[in-house]
């Protein structure tokens, strides 16, 4: 809480993560409650290397809500912003009712200022409004003081979001009721669980996808007879060996597991009519590449997917990322230093046996990865405290620097 003038101004700093799917959701069974035709299973990201961070802020001074998202003024009124803002501060209300009156949850009356930064691309298949959603909802609940299960709330923002709250490796439950209670997430395994695993982003384009994800859902509901047999048929045989897989850290199961069930989601999307295109020439290199890779090893080393958009996503374990990595360069080659083409935890050099560039057979393609993020599986949201770190000033306003 900070005096402005004469006004009290209170704010709260989070960071929350990208989660990105290994089973895919695509499709809702009911839009307004963001209730999903099939369950779901993700790994969260560190959040040294991908993040969104949120600030909020609430005061009698403010005279209406206000959003800033990636430091442009956004529309507050958007139903599924309001859906988030109205059940916190319905849930703030019910605690009060209570018999709780401290000075936070006094206050939740008080119209709200947001601010909210993602440091990499946004609407480029990287699951932006997924750590967007997570963090503002965390963000909300710390400022009223709002304790308990907050999923099913960032699920009405973003239905993806409900992961990015907890860490490691988190399941999306389909669930049966109606009105959408029993269709939360929950951590399948910490992100300490299985620490060699290791992920790269591969950085194809920065551009906002053609077809949103929210338009492209609605139209395969609508047309696609794959997507409803992979909802009733395939997915949860799926999602019981995908989570036994990462329970006895099984990566040959866990690999062709994701591989497969990406596939299948980019087939469902082009069994949609229209039918919607996500992958580009790049992603269909990688995708051959990886598996010219495992066929010369004899196994499945490496493992891609491919969300809502042409970006890869890669796993695998940390002795074998050397020299896929080499591999990527050389399939890859870019004229960026290398300190800016890959980004975030360091890889070690490695060199490639005449053998393996041979078995590839892929003509090179010059700057087709713009750049690559080196990440592993990470924690779920978290506040940041001091004032330093928020993104708002103390006038409820966006700060011109930051730290973030």
């Amino acid at each position: 809480m900070q005096e402005n003038g004469h006004q009290r101004v209170s704010l709260v700093t989070c960071t929350a993560p990208v989660n990105i799917a290994v089973i895919k959701y695509w499709g809702k069974r009911d839009e307004d409650l963001i209730l999903p035709v099939n369950a779901s299973l993700s790994v969260t990201l560190h959040q040294d290397q991908l993040k969104t961070t949120t600030t909020v802020a609430c005061s009698r001074s403010f005279q209406r809500d206000r959003i800033w998202l990636n430091g442009r003024e956004e529309d507050i009124s958007h139903p599924r912003l309001q859906s988030c803002l109205q059940e916190i501060r319905r849930l703030a209300r019910k605690r009060r009712s209570a018999g709780d009156h401290s000075p936070d949850i006094s206050s939740m009356s008080h119209k709200l200022h947001v601010c909210s930064v993602n440091n990499f691309p946004t609407a480029a298949g990287l699951a932006s409004s997924a750590a967007g959603y997570a963090c503002l909802v965390y963000a909300l609940a710390r400022l009223f003081g709002v304790e308990g299960e907050l999923s099913s709330i960032a699920r009405q923002g973003s239905g993806s979001a409900c992961r990015s709250l907890y860490g490691g490796f988190v399941q999306w439950n389909l669930g049966e009721r109606p009105d959408g209670t029993d269709s939360l997430a929950e951590q399948v395994a910490p992100e300490s669980s299985w620490p060699e695993l290791r992920v790269l982003i591969l950085v194809v384009s920065a551009e906002q996808k053609s077809v949103g994800s929210t338009s492209g859902m609605h139209t395969s509901v609508e047309t696609s007879q794959l997507l409803k047999h992979r909802a009733d048929a395939v997915v949860p045989g799926r999602m019981e060996q995908m989570r036994r897989a990462i329970r006895q850290r099984d990566f040959q199961t866990f690999g062709e597991l994701t591989m497969k069930d990406s596939n299948q989601f980019h087939a469902v999307c082009l069994d949609t009519y229209p039918p919607i295109f996500y992958l580009n020439h790049v992603s269909q290199q990688i995708i051959t590449l990886v598996h010219h890779y495992n066929q010369h090893h004899g196994e499945t080393k490496v493992a891609y997917t491919f969300d809502a958009g042409p970006n890869a996503v890669i796993y695998t374990l940390q002795e074998h990322l050397p020299e896929f990595l080499q591999l990527l360069r050389l399939v890859f080659p870019s004229e960026v230093p290398e300190e800016e083409f890959v980004r975030g935890l360091p890889v070690s050099p490695a060199e490639l046996s005449e053998e393996l560039t041979r078995d590839i057979k892929i003509k090179p393609s010059p700057q087709g990865i713009r750049y690559i993020i080196s990440t592993k599986a990470g924690p779920g949201p978290c506040e940041v405290e001091g004032p330093d770190f928020h993104l708002l000033g103390y006038d409820g306003l966006p700060k011109k620097r930051a730290a973030v």
